[in-house]
């Protein structure tokens, strides 16, 4: 496991910032890894644990699937178009639970076609060995980890966080 430092959140930027990190990530479903890379971004806004963009070929084939709905907007980095992921032979199958940004405003160009996701709807996300905490609420893809400290947005402790 990496040991980072301790990052507090509430100095994170706006609008946020995209990293590019050499580091491992993982994504479990179904009994099974379904995505794993030596490679992620995060995106570090002011009050959000970061949230992870994984290359799409670090995700086994089968897993990936292009979802139904509409699309959303981020006024950071445009529109994002959902997808649902399964275990490798089609099981276990998670509706609109990530999503990717085809064609990204230009500073977050280099996660076009990455994909993020809800750690919360998979059985477990690992990020630099360790495993995730999601985000607190619905709304709010974070991946919190030992080294992200709050208070966060989504967390109901902190309404005044909208």
């Amino acid at each position: 496991m990496t040991v980072r430092s301790p990052e507090q959140v509430a100095s994170y930027p706006r609008p946020p910032r995209l990293e590019l990190i050499a580091g491992e990530v993982s994504v479990d479903l179904g009994g099974a890894c379904i995505a794993k890379a030596d490679h992620y971004h995060r995106v570090l806004e002011t009050f959000h644990p970061p949230t992870i963009y994984l290359p799409p070929e670090a995700f086994l084939p089968g897993t990936l699937h292009t979802s139904s709905g509409r699309p959303s907007f981020c006024e950071w980095k445009g529109i994002a178009s959902y997808w649902d992921l399964s275990s490798p032979d089609g099981t276990n199958r998670r509706q609109r639970v990530a999503w990717s940004y085809q064609a990204p405003t230009e500073p977050f160009a280099a996660i076009g076609g990455w994909i993020s996701l809800y750690p919360a709807a998979v059985d477990g996300c690992w990020l630099e060995g360790e495993p995730v905490i999601p985000q607190p609420g619905s709304f709010y893809g974070g991946w919190i980890t030992s080294w992200i400290e709050g208070p966060f947005k989504g967390d109901p402790l902190h309404p005044e966080l909208i």
